[in-house]
């Protein structure tokens, strides 16, 4: 396989045929099948980007070395970005969890005494007069 390219390329699909050992068809069908989006020119060529590359290197992994049909490639893969878009949440919500941390270490360091969980005043209910 091909190693990591640093470069903002953009290739056409003979290209990455050729550096893969792939026919076009092989391409097209991951295109149609939804694994690959490779942008396209005004020419409607397709044109393929370093992450597209990278995205390719991973499904001929999954292929060739792992033997997954195409329908399992494209499970693996939804599933993937899936653990990818938690994995942004839960470093966004562990990034406002230390701010919010430091925040309060600050607001203690000054003199300002909050809890964590901001407590209400207590509501004094009067007593209701009892029935006869």
């Amino acid at each position: 396989m091909a190693t990591r390219r640093k470069n903002k390329g953009a290739y056409m699909i003979s290209a990455v045929a050729e550096m893969y050992q792939i026919h076009p068809q092989t391409l097209r069908l991951y295109e149609r099948e939804g694994l690959l989006l490779p942008s396209r020119s005004e020419g409607n060529t397709r044109l393929y980007t370093d992450e597209d590359l990278e995205r390719l290197e991973f499904i001929l992994n999954l292929a060739r070395d792992l033997g997954v049909n195409i329908a399992g490639i494209a499970v693996i893969l939804q599933m993937r970005e899936r653990m990818e878009e938690m994995n942004r949440q839960m470093q966004g919500f562990v990034d406002y969890v230390r701010s919010e941390m430091l925040a309060r270490m600050q607001q203690q360091q000054q003199g300002v005494t909050t809890g964590l969980v901001p407590m209400r005043p207590p509501v004094v209910v009067p007593p209701t007069a009892k029935k006869r």
